[in-house]
């Protein structure tokens, strides 16, 4: 890993890039400062991977309500989760409507390259996204199923279940994307068009979670709950609730090793060794190549109409 690293820092290093034209310049205090001792990675090299990953993850993040997950410490010391703008000063950040969450400071949103660079700054590792926009907010535009291993399941089992995850989509007429978590597991993204509510997409997520907990229950479990799923597979739907949120597409994880979450087209599949097959120390080769793994996703409009009856069919 020392000497990974060694080369992955002589080959990249933007700290002198320029921001975007039009860009707040944004400083970065103790850039020296180690995030993860496990393997020596700096505040540096969080910054680096994000003004790397900035192009491809901007368009993932525009628009919708985020979450942010701050490591003040480094991902060893507490982390914290922050939906709303309370005291976060971060330049160029967009506050939203009061409205779209009442009773509540300000949700926030990232649209600009200023906003991603100064909420790492910020000591901000995740950002995780609502599965809706703020053009429609009670009308999700993408359903997502986390694939969440229980103690016990080996990989090679995950590769298996996102397979017959994606089959059964395939099978109620809907196009499915993958993602790396980052973590341990992977996600299933299914975009939607912006017209099924938030109550009637997560009754349909609910449902073909328990199709497969019903099929296969050897492989997968409908229940959370570490005891519920050893040696299983939770598919979490919970994602598809309002107010839920998954970790964006290129967002770092606050763990050890500091593992990406990254797009991946369904051939990759095979050759993925972990849910933190790509970290802040590789992803910059996949990012260099310039590759769109999921092509047109963001302009499928999809509907449950129809899968939701033929799920019912059985």
């Amino acid at each position: 890993m020392a000497e990974l690293l060694h080369r992955y820092r002589q080959k990249r290093d933007f700290s002198a890039t320029p921001e975007p034209k039009g860009q707040a310049e944004v400083r970065i205090s103790h850039p020296e400062r180690v995030i993860d001792k496990s393997t020596g990675l700096t505040k540096h090299d969080l910054v680096n991977h994000y003004l790397l990953a900035a192009k491809h993850m901007l368009p993932h993040l525009a628009k919708r309500p985020l979450a942010l997950l701050r490591a003040p410490s480094g991902v060893d010391g507490p982390l914290f989760f922050q939906k709303h703008a309370q005291t976060l000063k971060i330049p160029d950040i967009t506050l939203l409507d009061p409205a779209l969450d009442p009773g509540h400071p300000p949700m926030i949103a990232i649209d600009s390259f200023a906003a991603l660079i100064g909420a790492a700054q910020m000591n901000v590792i995740e950002f995780h996204t609502w599965n809706a926009t703020t053009r429609s907010i009670d009308k999700p535009d993408r359903l997502t199923f986390d694939l969440d291993p229980g103690e016990g399941v080996e990989w090679p089992a995950m590769r298996e279940a996102a397979q017959l995850v994606r089959t059964l989509l395939d099978e109620l007429g809907l196009q499915s994307f993958l993602k790396t978590s980052g973590g341990k597991g992977l996600h299933v993204v299914v975009p939607l068009a912006p017209r099924a509510d938030w109550d009637s997409v997560k009754d349909f997520s609910r449902a073909v979670v328990q199709h497969l907990a019903d099929v296969a229950a050897s492989r997968f479990v409908a229940r959370s709950g570490a005891r519920n799923r050893v040696g299983r597979i939770f598919v979490d739907y919970l994602r598809n609730d309002r107010g839920a949120t998954t970790v964006a597409a290129f967002s770092a994880r606050a763990r050890p090793g500091l593992g990406v979450s990254i797009p991946c087209t369904w051939d990759e599949l095979p050759t993925l060794t972990g849910g933190a097959h790509w970290t802040i120390v590789n992803a910059h080769e996949r990012l260099e190549a310039g590759e769109d793994p999921w092509g047109d996703c963001a302009k499928l409009r999809q509907t449950l109409t129809r899968a939701r009856k033929i799920l019912q069919r059985g």
